[in-house]
C-alpha cells in the first residue's frame, strides 16, 4: 500500500528550486499542491504546470499567503540564503514541517533559533539537499558501519568544477553574505565526509584561495579534518573551471546527467560577454524556473547524483563510492557493489522527509546536523583567516550515522 504523499509548499521558485523540480516532479511521495515567489511568471508556470485532473495549484505572491494555505503540510524553503532565518521561523509557527537549503543560516546563533522554533512548534526540520543523501554514499557509509572492514581511518575528498563562473547575483560574490564556495560547495562536502567518518569533527586546519580578482570570494580551499573517533579527512575544492573532477566518475555530472568532456570552459565563455553585475543576475534569472521553455523533467538520470572523487580507507579495504555503486579494493580482491539506476533523481531527499512526517522515523538532515556542518563552514573561513587549527569538539547532538 502506497503512504499518502507529502503536500508540499515552495517557498522561492529560483536555481535551487529547478535543481530539485524533477525530484518533486517524479516522486510519489511528495506532491507539489502550492509555491509563492515574488516574479508572477515562475507563478503562472507553477499553477499551470502542477494543477491537473481537478486539482489546482495554488501560487502566492507573499509566505504569508502560502502558510495560510491549509493544504500545505510541508514547506521546502529554497529561498536565498540570507532569508532562510525569517522563513523557517514563519512556517513553523504556522505548524509546517520543513526543509531548508543548506546552509541552513550563516550563524550558529540562528542555526539554533531555526531548531529551538521547530522544537517548540512540534514539526520536523531537515537540511537540504546536501549530498549526503545521495545513495553511493549512504550505500558507502552503511558498508562502513557493518564493520566487514573494520574502522574508517583515512578519507579523500576532491572536487573540481566550475562553479564559480555560473552566472551569480552580487551577494553569491560576497563572504560576508553568504557567497564563495564555502557556504555554497564546502556544506556538501563537509555534509558527506562527516557521514563517511561516522563521527563528529572534532578539529581542523584550513586554507582558502582567492585566484581571480573578478570574482572577489573563495573560489577554492584545502582542509585537513581530524575526528572524534580518530578518523581523518583531506578535502580539496576548486569552482575555478579547470581539471573537471568529472573525469574520475566516467564524465558522470553531479546530478547523473552524461557530460560531453569536449565543452570543456563552457562556463568561463558564457559568463564572458557579461560586463555589468545587473548583466550578471539577469542571466542567472534566465535559468530561473517560469523564465525558460523547459518544464519539470520525467527522465531518469544516468546515474546517480555525486559530489566528486572520494576514497575511504578502513583497516581491511579502500571503499570508493561512484555514480553506478561502490568499487571496494580488499587484501586480496576488488569489485563494484552495484546500485540500481536511480529511477527518480535525489529521491533520497524526499524519502527522508516523508518518513520522519508519516512514520516519525529520525532525520539524519536534522537541524542539529546542518547546524554542525555550518560550524565546519565557518571553521574553514576562521582557521584560513587565521592560519590556525580550530577545534570544534561536539557542535550538535546529531550522530553521523548511515
Amino acid at each position: 500500500m502506497v503512504s499518502e504523499p507529502l503536500r508540499l509548499g515552495v517557498v522561492g521558485l529560483g536555481r535551487a528550486f529547478m535543481l530539485m523540480l524533477p525530484t518533486f516532479a517524479q516522486h510519489p511521495l511528495v506532491r507539489l499542491v502550492a509555491a509563492t515567489d515574488p516574479r508572477p511568471e515562475a507563478r503562472s508556470r507553477f499553477v499551470e504546470e502542477f494543477s491537473s485532473n481537478g486539482f489546482a495549484a495554488k501560487a502566492y505572491d507573499t509566505l504569508d499567503g502560502l502558510l495560510a494555505d491549509e493544504a500545505v503540510e510541508a514547506v521546502y524553503v529554497a529561498s536565498p540564503h540570507q532569508f532562510h532565518v525569517a522563513h523557517v521561523r514563519s512556517a513553523a509557527a504556522a505548524g509546517k514541517h520543513i526543509l531548508v537549503e543548506k546552509p541552513m543560516a550563516l550563524r550558529l546563533e540562528d542555526c539554533r533559533a531555526m531548531i529551538d522554533v521547530a522544537a517548540e512548534a512540534g514539526v520536523h526540520l531537515a537540511v537540504g539537499h546536501s549530498h549526503s543523501f545521495d545513495l553511493p554514499y549512504l550505500r558507502t557509509a552503511e558498508l562502513i558501519r557493518s564493520g566487514r572492514f573494520g574502522r574508517p581511518r583515512l578519507i579523500v575528498g576532491s572536487n573540481y568544477t566550475d562553479f564559480l563562473y555560473r552566472p551569480r547575483r552580487p551577494e553569491e560574490l560576497d563572504t560576508a553574505r553568504g557567497g564563495g564556495v564555502v557556504f555554497s560547495q564546502a556544506a556538501h562536502q563537509l555534509d558527506v565526509v562527516r557521514l563517511l567518518a561516522g563521527a563528529e569533527i572534532e578539529s581542523l586546519r584550513a586554507v582558502t584561495a582567492r585566484l581571480d580578482p573578478a570574482r572577489p570570494t573563495e573560489g577554492a580551499y584545502q582542509a585537513f579534518l581530524l575526528f572524534e573517533n580518530g578518523a581523518s579527512a583531506t578535502l580539496t575544492y576548486s569552482g575555478y573551471g579547470r581539471y573537471d573532477t568529472d573525469e574520475q566518475l566516467g564524465w558522470f555530472g553531479e546530478l547523473g546527467q552524461r557530460r560531453d568532456p569536449s565543452q570543456y570552459g563552457a562556463a568561463r565563455r558564457a559568463l564572458a560577454p557579461v560586463s555589468t553585475p545587473e548583466e550578471e543576475a539577469a542571466l542567472k534569472e534566465e535559468r530561473a524556473y517560469g523564465t525558460s521553455a523547459t518544464v519539470a523533467g520525467r527522465t531518469a538520470p544516468a546515474a546517480h547524483n555525486h559530489f566528486g572523487h572520494f576514497l575511504v580507507s578502513c583497516d581491511g579495504a579502500d571503499l570508493r563510492p561512484m555514480a553506478d555503486g561502490v568499487r571496494v579494493y580488499a587484501n586480496d580482491r576488488e569489485w563494484l557493489d552495484p546500485l540500481p539506476a536511480p529511477a527518480v533523481p535525489r529521491a533520497e531527499v524526499v524519502d527522508e522527509l516523508h518518513a520522519a512526517v508519516r512514520f516519525g522515523v529520525p532525520l539524519l538532515h536534522s537541524g542539529e546536523w546542518g547546524m554542525a556542518t555550518l560550524a565546519a563552514c565557518l571553521a574553514i573561513l576562521e582557521s584560513a583567516a587565521t592560519g590556525r587549527e580550530v577545534r570544534l569538539g561536539s557542535q550538535s547532538t546529531a550522530s553521523a550515522r548511515g
